[in-house]
C-alpha cells in the first residue's frame, strides 16, 4: 500500500483532504452519500501514481460536517461544490472530475460551464426526478401529498416539495465534458435506460459492472471500480 502526501485544509469552511504532491493537474473527488472526504484513499492512489493531485472534501452533513446545521440539499451541495471548483482553477491549471452518486448529481448541475478536462462517474444520479419518482412509489407518496405536507420522512431521505420543484425546473440538459461512466446493472437508484439515455445525449461511455449494485459494495464489485479506473484516470 502506497503512503500518500496529504494535506488537511478548510476552504471557506469546508473541511477537505488534498492528496499527493504538487502538480498542475487535479481530480476534484465528490464523495456521496453516506460518505466522507476519506473515501477518495483508493482513487487517490491510482490517481497519485499517474502525477495528478486529488481534491476531497465533505459535502454538507457528512464526514466532519455531521453535527452542522446546514442541510445536504441540491442549494448547499451545488454551491458547496462551486466552492471547490472555483478554488481548483485559482490553483491548478488543469482540472478533471470524480463523482459518485449523488455527488455527481450535484457536479453535473455546479460544473456544467466549468473548464472540466475529464470526468469519471460511479453510480451516478443523472435524473435525480427519476430517483424521487421512484421513492413515490416505494413508500405510497403522491406529487399532491408531497405538496400539502411540505416534507415526508422515509427510511432513505426526507422528501422535500421544494426540492422536487427545482429538480423539476433544473433537469440535467448540458455536459459538454468527456465522461466515462461505471454503473451497476443491478442499481435500484436510476435505471439503465435513464443511464443510457444520458451516455448517448451527452456522448459518455458507459461500463456496466454485471450484477454490482449502486454501492458496490461487495469485494468483487469493488475491483471492478479499481479496474475501471486504472483504465481510465
Amino acid at each position: 500500500m502506497n503512503i500518500i502526501n496529504t494535506r488537511r485544509m478548510e476552504i471557506e469552511n469546508i473541511p477537505a483532504i488534498l492528496w499527493g504532491k504538487p502538480s498542475d493537474k487535479i481530480y476534484i473527488f465528490v464523495h456521496g452519500k453516506m460518505s466522507s472526504k476519506e473515501s477518495a484513499y483508493g482513487f487517490a492512489e491510482i490517481a497519485v501514481e499517474r502525477g495528478y493531485q486529488v481534491l476531497s472534501f465533505d459535502l454538507p452533513e457528512h464526514g466532519e460536517r455531521e453535527d452542522k446545521n446546514y442541510k445536504c440539499n441540491v442549494w448547499n451541495g451545488v454551491h458547496d461544490v462551486e466552492i471547490i471548483g472555483t478554488y481548483a482553477q485559482q490553483n491548478w491549471k488543469e482540472i478533471n472530475l470524480f463523482g459518485c452518486s449523488l455527488g455527481a448529481y450535484f457536479s453535473l448541475l455546479a460544473y456544467k460551464n466549468f473548464p472540466v478536462k475529464k470526468c469519471l462517474f460511479q453510480s451516478p444520479i443523472v435524473d435525480m426526478e427519476h430517483l424521487i419518482n421512484k421513492m413515490f412509489k416505494w413508500f405510497n407518496v403522491t406529487e399532491e401529498l408531497l405538496k400539502e405536507k411540505g416534507e415526508i420522512f422515509t427510511p432513505i431521505d426526507t422528501l422535500s416539495w421544494d426540492y422536487y420543484c427545482y429538480v423539476k425546473k433544473h433537469p440535467i440538459d448540458k455536459w459538454n465534458i468527456p465522461t466515462e461512466i461505471i454503473y451497476g446493472t443491478k442499481d435500484n437508484l436510476q435505471n439503465r435506460a435513464t443511464i443510457d439515455s444520458f451516455a448517448k445525449k451527452f456522448s459518455s461511455n458507459l461500463t456496466a459492472s454485471l450484477g454490482s449494485e449502486h454501492d458496490f459494495h461487495t469485494k468483487e464489485q469493488s475491483q471492478d471500480v479499481a479496474q475501471w479506473l486504472r483504465k481510465y484516470i
